[in-house]
C-alpha cells in the first residue's frame, strides 16, 4: 500500500515492494473471500485446493494486474472483483472437473502425447445439432480422434456473424444447434470417450447485439466504456495512420460510425464486431467471468481468438503489444487458480517471430502453427523443401511444457506467413514469391493443379489470402473435372504426403473434418446472402454422411483417403517417438526431400517426405548417420530396408523409418 506522510507526500514502508503489496492486498481481501465461500457453501476440501493455488499464483497475478491497471485510483476495487469472480468460478466448477484438474496438475504433459489427434468442425454443417453430434462420437473414435475442436457455437447476431465469431451471448448456445445443457452433456460424453473438447473464446470483440453493446447503444456510459468509442474522427484518424486493414474488400478502415450513439466504434474485423476495451479492468473481470463459465461446461482447451489485437496503443499497429501478453498471462494465472485443468491455445496468424511469443506455460500452452501450414503448401507448389527446411531449422522449437497444433486446412484462409529474411537467405524474393503462390493456388499459374479462390484481395497492396479445401488445393478437383486417373493419383498422393508430415513432425495434428473424405470446394455458398461475401465458405462444405457407404467400395477415392488417414493416425499412436516436440532435421542432399528424426525417451523415428511429382532418392549412408544403423523398417509400408543402398521415394512418397 502507498501511504502518506504528514506533508501529504507518498512514501513506502521499508518492506514495501510488489510482493509486499500483493501479500497485504490479499490479507485485506480475506474477509470478502471468506464470505464468498460461506455464501457458496463450497466444500472445505475444495476451498483448501483453491487457497493453495491462490497462494502459489497470487504474487504473479498481482504483478500482472498491477502492470495493466495499477495506476488507476480504483485498482484495489477491481482487484477484489477479479478475485471474487475467480472464487465463484471455482465454487461453481463441477466435481468431475475438479477431479480432472487434480489429475492434470499431476500430469502436466498430458497434451503432448502421441495419442492426441484432433479434428475440427462446425456443428451445424457436420451434424446439424449437438444432440446428433453426441451420437457421432463412435465416428470420431473410428477415425482415431482424441481431440475435437467445435467451431464457434454460442449465440450470434442474425445474418452475417463472421462464421460464428460475432458472439451475442457467451452463455447461450446458438438455438439452431442446441442448448447449454446439450453442450454440457456432449462434454461429458466426450470425456467418457477419451476425447478432449476444444472451443473458441472470442475475446477481442463482441457482436453489436451483445447485451453490453445494447446497453452502450442505450447511452449507458458504463458499457460504452467496455468498447472504444469516439465522438468524431480526431482519434480514429490518428490511429488509422498505423493500422492495417484486415478485411479490405468488406470495408475500409478500422472504425464504424454508429448513427444512434453518434460515435465512431472500433471494429477491427467487421462493422458488427465491436472491439473490447481491455484498458478498462471492468472488461477484464467481465470476460474472466465468461471464460470460467465456458470452462465449467467441460471444455479442456480454449482457443483464444485474435490474440494479436487485444490491446490498443496510439502510434503502433495495435497488434502484438506487450500488454497483450501481460493480459493473457493474467488470464492464465486465474485459470491456474480457478480451472487448473484448462489450457489456452493461441490463434496468432502473424509474423513467425510474433507467433512464438504467445507460447509459454504462463501464457498459451498450445499454439496454431500457421508457418508450417503455409510452407507445406509452398513446398507442394515449388516441388522443393528449401524454404520449409530453413524455417524448421530455427522456428519449430518451443519452450518446455508447450506444443504446436499442426493443421493443413482450417475454417480460415491461407496466408503466406513465412519470414522474408528466411526467404532472402535462400535467394527468394518474398514479395514475388507470395505473388507466385497466390497465382498458383488460384489456378492462374501455368501447370497449377490447385483450385483455390482469392480471399480479401487488396488491389492496392497486392495482398491476398487463399480459400479452398485441402482436396481442391491438392489437385483432386482438377483431376475429377478432367476425369484423369493419373492426375487423381497424384492428387491423392499429395494429400497423404501432407498427412504423413503433420502426423509426425511434432505437435497435435488437426484435421478439418471433411478432409478425411477428400471433400471438394462448395461453390454453392454464394446462394446464401449471409455467406456470399465471404469466400472462406467455399471450404466449409456440409458433411455428406452418404460417403460412409463408400467404405465398402474398394475402388472409391474417398475410401482410400479415409482408410489411409485412419491407418496413419493409428500408427502414430503406436510410436512413442512422436510424443512431445523433439525433432532434428537431417540433410537429405536432395532439394525435393524433407528429412527429420523424431525422438522421445530413447525412441527414434526418421521421416522422409518427397514433395516432387518425380521419384527421388536419398543416400543410404545419410540414414545410417542419422542413427538408424544398418537395417530399418518403414512403418508405413512394412518394408525392411538397408543403409547399404540408396532409398527410393515414389512421387510424393514418404516413409516413417525405425531401426530393426
Amino acid at each position: 500500500m502507498i501511504v502518506s506522510n504528514d506533508n501529504g507526500q507518498n512514501h513506502r514502508p521499508a518492506r514495501e515492494g510488489l510482493a509486499y503489496e500483493a501479500d497485504l492486498s490479499l490479507r485485506r481481501l480475506r474477509p470478502r473471500l471468506d464470505a464468498e465461500w460461506e455464501r457458496s457453501q463450497t466444500p472445505a476440501e475444495a476451498i483448501d485446493r483453491f487457497e493453495s493455488r491462490l497462494a502459489e499464483y497470487w504474487p504473479t497475478l498481482f504483478k500482472l494486474l498491477f502492470e495493466l491497471y495499477g495506476q488507476r485510483y480504483d485498482f484495489f476495487y477491481h482487484l477484489e472483483q477479479i478475485l471474487l469472480t475467480a472464487a465463484r468460478g471455482w465454487a461453481d466448477r463441477p466435481e468431475t472437473l475438479r477431479e480432472l484438474d487434480a489429475h492434470r496438475i499431476n500430469d502436466p504433459e498430458w497434451f503432448q502425447s502421441e495419442q492426441l489427434v484432433g479434428g475440427a468442425l462446425y456443428v451445424d454443417l457436420f451434424s446439424e445439432n449437438l444432440g446428433k453430434l453426441r451420437s457421432q462420437i463412435p465416428y470420431f473414435q473410428k477415425l482415431g480422434l482424441t481431440y475435437l475442436h467445435l467451431m464457434p457455437l454460442f449465440a450470434v447476431r442474425p445474418g452475417d456473424s463472421d462464421g460464428g465469431y460475432a458472439i451475442s451471448n457467451y452463455r447461450s448456445v446458438d438455438p439452431r444447434i442446441g442448448t447449454i445443457d446439450d453442450l454440457r452433456a456432449l462434454a461429458d460424453d466426450l470425456r467418457d470417450a477419451g476425447i478432449v473438447l476444444v472451443l473458441d473464446f472470442v475475446f477481442n470483440h463482441t457482436a453489436d447485439d451483445h447485451h453490453w453493446a445494447r446497453h452502450a447503444q442505450a447511452g449507458e456510459r458504463e458499457f460504452q466504456d467496455y468498447y472504444y468509442m469516439f465522438p468524431d474522427r480526431g482519434m480514429p484518424d490518428q490511429y488509422e495512420k498505423t493500422l492495417r486493414e484486415i478485411f479490405p474488400t468488406v470495408r475500409r478502415g478500422n472504425f464504424t460510425w454508429h448513427e444512434g450513439m453518434q460515435q465512431w466504434v472500433w471494429t477491427t474485423f467487421n462493422s458488427f464486431q465491436w472491439d473490447l476495451n481491455y484498458g478498462n479492468p471492468a472488461v477484464f473481470r467481465a470476460m474472466l467471468d465468461e471464460l470460467l463459465f465456458i470452462a465449467n461446461t467441460g471444455v479442456d482447451i480454449l482457443r483464444l481468438d485474435a490474440v494479436a489485437f487485444i490491446w490498443k496503443k496510439l502510434g503502433t499497429g495495435c497488434e502484438n503489444q506487450p500488454e497483450a501478453h501481460t493480459l493473457i498471462r493474467a488470464f492464465n494465472a486465474l485459470a491456474r487458480i480457478a480451472a487448473p485443468g484448462l489450457l489456452f491455445k493461441s490463434e496468432a496468424i502473424v509474423h513467425p517471430d510474433e507467433v512464438v511469443r504467445y507460447v509459454d506455460t504462463q501464457e498459451c500452452q498450445v499454439s496454431y502453427n500457421p508457418t508450417l501450414m503455409a510452407l507445406l503448401w509452398e513446398s507442394l507448389a515449388t516441388r522443393k523443401v528449401s524454404l520449409l527446411t530453413r524455417s524448421l531449422s530455427h522456428r519449430h522449437k518451443l519452450p518446455p511444457g508447450t506444443t504446436w497444433t499442426n493443421y493443413l486446412r482450417c475454417h480460415d484462409d491461407i496466408g503466406w506467413t513465412f519470414d522474408d529474411l528466411d526467404a532472402e537467405a535462400i535467394g527468394i524474393n518474398a514479395f514475388n514469391h507470395r505473388k507466385f503462390l497466390n497465382e498458383f493456388y488460384t489456378g492462374q499459374f501455368p501447370g497449377s493443379f490447385a483450385r483455390g479462390v482469392p480471399f480479401q484481395h487488396n488491389a492496392e497492396t497486392g495482398d491476398m489470402r487463399i480459400s479452398g479445401t485441402m482436396a481442391s488445393l491438392a489437385g483432386l478437383e482438377q483431376a475429377i473435372e478432367a476425369d484423369d486417373a493419373d492426375l487423381k493419383e497424384l492428387a491423392i498422393r499429395r494429400m497423404l504426403l501432407l498427412y504423413a508430415v503433420t502426423l509426425s513432425i511434432g505437435g497435435i495434428p488437426l484435421l478439418y473434418l471433411g478432409e478425411e473424405w477428400g471433400m471438394l470446394n462448395d461453390y454453392d455458398f454464394v446462394n446464401d446472402p449471409a455467406k456470399a461475401g465471404d469466400t472462406r465458405w467455399v471450404h466449409r462444405p456440409k458433411m455428406r454422411w452418404e460417403f460412409l457407404e463408400e467404405l465398402q467400395d474398394d475402388g472409391s477415392i474417398r475410401k482410400r483417403i479415409f482408410t489411409s488417414a485412419q491407418r496413419m493416425i493409428q500408427l502414430r499412436k503406436e510410436l512413442p517417438a512422436l510424443a512431445n516436440l523433439q525433432m532434428e532435421l537431417i540433410a537429405t542432399d536432395n532439394p525435393h526431400v524433407l528429412g527429420y528424426v523424431r525422438m522421445h525417451e530413447g525412441n527414434r523415428l526418421l521421416v522422409l517426405a518427397n514433395f516432387s511429382d518425380e521419384p527421388q532418392t536419398v543416400a543410404g549412408n545419410r540414414l545410417r548417420t542419422a542413427g538408424l544403423g544398418r537395417f530399418f523398417q518403414d512403418r508405413i509400408s512394412g518394408t525392411t530396408l538397408t543403409t547399404s543402398v540408396d532409398v527410393s521415394l515414389e512421387p510424393y512418397g514418404f516413409m516413417w523409418l525405425e531401426r530393426v
